[in-house]
């Protein structure tokens, strides 16, 4: 009677490493929910990862950011309003650089705010409405001062927080970003005082000319 090739411990080690081959082989397809979970981990790292960002902001600095972004779109429309119905070419061409500058920062400050998972307003706040709304049934004169009053006094408050900012913020993105933007508000200020001072004048040669044509009785 001949002997058998393999003995009973070779053949059962041939089998066990087979067995464990295959399994290896089939790691991936044994879970096909191995690409999704991997795709949902990604997500979630980077969901976390944008949260983190947020929780890392201080208050005071999520509350410039925002504070900001409502500015930034309130100078906007206001300014798309003045380079409709201003009396004044000096305020026209005010509103104009208020909606070229400004819609640039709001776009500097939407990306930064995005980075920091910070979400912006996206309407008015409602002292600006009111104040929208009263300038949308004035013209001419009558607007010109109304929007200049606003603007100086406006800017004057922009160029205090960005300036504040500048020199406080805790992050550096936004310290950055308020830097940058001071030199222009500054500009921004000194352009609005002497548009303001022409609307001011404005008004007063309306009121001596109303005032002559009384006296000539014509």
């Amino acid at each position: 009677m001949s002997q058998n090739r393999f003995s009973l411990p070779a053949v059962a080690g041939i089998v066990s490493f087979c067995f464990a081959a295959a399994v290896y082989g089939m790691g991936d397809k044994a879970n096909p929910h191995n690409a999704n979970n991997a795709g949902t981990t990604a997500a979630a790292t980077t969901t976390g990862s944008m949260t983190n960002q947020a929780s890392t902001l201080s208050s005071g600095d999520r509350k410039f950011i925002e504070k900001a972004a409502e500015g930034g779109m309130a100078e906007v429309k206001l300014g798309q309003l003045a380079a409709q119905k201003a009396g004044a070419d000096q305020v026209k061409q005010f509103g104009q650089r208020m909606v070229d500058d400004h819609g640039k920062a709001n776009d500097q400050l939407k990306q930064l705010a995005s980075t920091k998972g910070v979400t912006l307003p996206a309407d008015l706040d409602k002292s600006t409405q009111r104040e929208y709304d009263k300038l949308s049934k004035l013209s001419g004169p009558d607007f010109d001062r109304e929007y200049m009053k606003h603007m100086v006094s406006d800017h004057k408050k922009d160029v205090s927080e960005f300036k504040s900012e500048a020199n406080k913020a805790k992050d550096a993105d936004l310290k950055q970003f308020a830097s940058s933007t001071l030199p222009t508000l500054q500009e921004h200020l000194n352009l609005a005082q002497s548009a303001e001072q022409v609307a001011k004048n404005e008004g007063k040669t309306q009121t001596s000319s109303r005032t002559s044509t009384n006296k000539t009785g014509t």
